[in-house]
């Protein structure tokens, strides 16, 4: 398993939390099919690296559109999951630093709800070497709306546990840009919503989170304890078989220059 140079609550989070993950992540909205035509233009035929790709969740849309995919990750314990829901599709275990492919021979590079792990200019360089003069970086993240007083409060939970693994939400990545060799990023926002009962779309969700998945099992059963009181102490959400987990989905997307 290619683990080097992987920050440790992936490399572990995600090996340890695969099941889950694949059980309890929200997809993605319909949009984002739109997003794929319009902005990352890619279509039938269209030669896709999906960076990051885990167990599959975007996978699937981006095959919607007809294109060609090459799925990348570290960890090969998610790939289980993305062999069994998306059949067929061609993988490869590998860092965002070192993709197996020749360089301008891809017309997309897409990570979704990856690339604040490795957001550095050393990744920038390789996705350019990858991509066709004119080719498109993509990159989108489901957010948790913690305009929604529940979510906030799950937020809060959450948040204490962390360390120091990279978020999206420090927006630490942005850093990068703009970068070197491609156009500012655009930015498109969608609205998900991630339905179904609470402990899969708030307790799985949560202990699918790589730096949840990585702590002793003893600290994981005190921070489940706590969402389920949380839960049972927000009306909106006790006793109910079904709830809605509202996300601001973000998408962001540039193209290679020459």
């Amino acid at each position: 398993m290619t683990t080097a140079g992987v920050h440790h609550a992936a490399a572990t989070g995600f090996a340890d939390g695969a099941d889950i993950y694949a059980a309890s992540r929200p997809a993605y909205p319909g949009e984002a099919l739109d997003w794929l035509h319009d902005r990352i233009r890619i279509g039938p035929n269209s030669r896709v690296v999906e960076v990051g790709a885990g167990t599959g969740l975007f996978t699937r849309l981006i095959l919607e559109t007809g294109a060609k995919v090459l799925a990348t990750d570290p960890v090969e314990e998610m790939f289980v999951h993305l062999a069994a829901t998306v059949p067929g599709v061609a993988t490869a275990i590998a860092t965002a630093e070192a993709l197996p492919v020749a360089a301008e021979s891809v017309d997309a590079v897409i990570c979704a709800t990856a690339f604040h792990w490795f957001a550095t200019p050393q990744v920038l360089a390789e996705f350019r070497r990858v991509l066709r003069p004119g080719g498109t970086l993509g990159l989108i993240w489901n957010v948790r709306d913690n305009d929604v007083p529940w979510v906030r409060r799950l937020s809060e939970i959450t948040d204490r546990y962390q360390d120091d693994a990279p978020r999206q939400k420090s927006q630490a990545w942005r850093e990068v840009f703009p970068a070197p060799g491609f156009t500012p990023l655009h930015e498109t926002e969608m609205r998900y919503e991630h339905i179904g009962p609470p402990e899969k779309v708030i307790v799985g969700r949560t202990l699918s989170t790589s730096f949840i998945a990585a702590l002793p099992e003893h600290r994981r059963a005190a921070l489940v304890g706590e969402i389920r009181a949380m839960i049972a102490a927000t009306p909106e959400l006790a006793g109910k078989s079904e709830v809605r987990f509202p996300y601001v989905t973000r998408a962001y997307d540039c193209r290679r220059t020459d």
